[in-house]
């Protein structure tokens, strides 16, 4: 049993907040996206976040000091866009290795010292693997509903790449997130297994799904129940919800996750909906009361923040984590 399985029965773990939202804060110039591994590249790279961990790592390793400062446990490596398929857009394809390697190498250094520190509070490292910009069951054509941009071999390709990166640079666990089309996840999920197979170990993995709006469904159709029975047939540390909707919104599908999932329930709410200007306007204490609802319920095993949240957001919801029993539904469902 890997240590953080054991640590999930025994208290809330808390993840990071956003990334993105904390590296907009550094006002960054198209020369810091390209510093010593980019400056000849012939197309722009601004807002390319994941090279930063290659040209400007200062700045990475000092977010996640940040969040692990306001009491996360677990952080996630900046690899949102680390794969071939998103990396297209920039023309780096052949950077991929180097993201997810470097990423993850940082984090770990920075876990680890922060786990020298407080040896009673281990932190971890989650490979952090986004769904692309392309999707493997919908058509991005509405004349032509046949058509794929991607089939799930290519996609395989892609995250088969992205976790062997992510494994050599010292990741405890793998965190699918994000998920708008769960075949895409299935994808990544394969491919996790093929790397498992061939280097004979594993890690644990989170899956998290994206409800994209009000009608509690993926942007590819599917309930909150039904991707949790797609995905299920591996044996997951974690499944929860990210992204898309504010704590508030986000409860009722986590409710489903409780009554349902055989594994830990993880969620990672924005602050918020975002404003006309996209701007999140959801303070730490205005989420904190909302998550603190969560908890009374019962109904997590892992909480942190996404879009809009920053460490002030984090360490609420880390000193409120402190006085809560984690979900404990899953080991009933585990050994029944």
């Amino acid at each position: 049993m890997h240590l953080i399985e054991k640590i999930l029965g025994e208290r809330i773990l808390v993840l990071d907040g956003a990334m993105g939202t904390m590296i907009q804060r550094y006002t960054l110039t198209e020369e810091d996206f390209r510093r010593n591994w980019f400056e000849n590249h012939p197309h722009p790279l601004k807002g390319n976040n994941d090279l930063l961990s290659l040209t400007r790592p200062d700045i990475i390793r000092e977010i996640h000091a940040e969040y692990l400062q306001a009491g996360a446990d677990i952080i996630e490596t900046n690899t949102f866009s680390g794969t071939t398929v998103a990396q297209a857009d920039y023309h780096l394809e052949h950077a991929v290795y180097d993201i997810n390697y470097h990423s993850a190498k940082i984090a770990r250094e920075v876990c680890d010292e922060y786990t020298k520190k407080t040896p009673e509070k281990p932190r971890f490292v989650a490979g952090s693997i986004g769904p692309t910009t392309k999707l493997s069951s919908m058509s991005p054509d509405v004349n032509d509903p046949g058509y794929r941009s991607i089939t799930f071999d290519e996609l395989v390709v892609a995250f088969k790449q992205q976790t062997e990166g992510l494994l050599d640079g010292g990741v405890d666990l793998l965190l699918v997130e994000t998920v708008t089309d769960t075949l895409n996840a299935k994808a990544a999920l394969f491919a996790i297994d093929m790397v498992f197979e061939e280097r004979n170990l594993t890690v644990p993995i989170m899956v998290s799904g994206t409800i994209t709006d009000q009608s509690g469904r993926t942007l590819t159709g599917q309930t909150t129940e039904a991707f949790l029975i797609s995905v299920q047939h591996m044996p997951l540390l974690s499944i929860g919800l990210n992204c898309a909707l504010g704590a508030e919104m986000m409860r009722p599908y986590l409710q489903v996750l409780n009554k349902k999932s055989p594994f830990g329930v993880s969620a990672h709410p924005n602050a918020g909906l975002p404003n006309e200007f996209g701007q999140y306007d959801e303070s730490a204490e205005m989420m904190g009361e909302q998550i603190k609802q969560f908890l009374e319920e019962g109904l997590l095993n892992i909480i942190g923040g996404c879009c809009g949240t920053t460490p002030e957001h984090i360490k609420v919801i880390s000193d409120l984590a402190k006085n809560y029993s984690p979900r404990t539904a899953h080991l009933d469902k585990t050994h029944a």
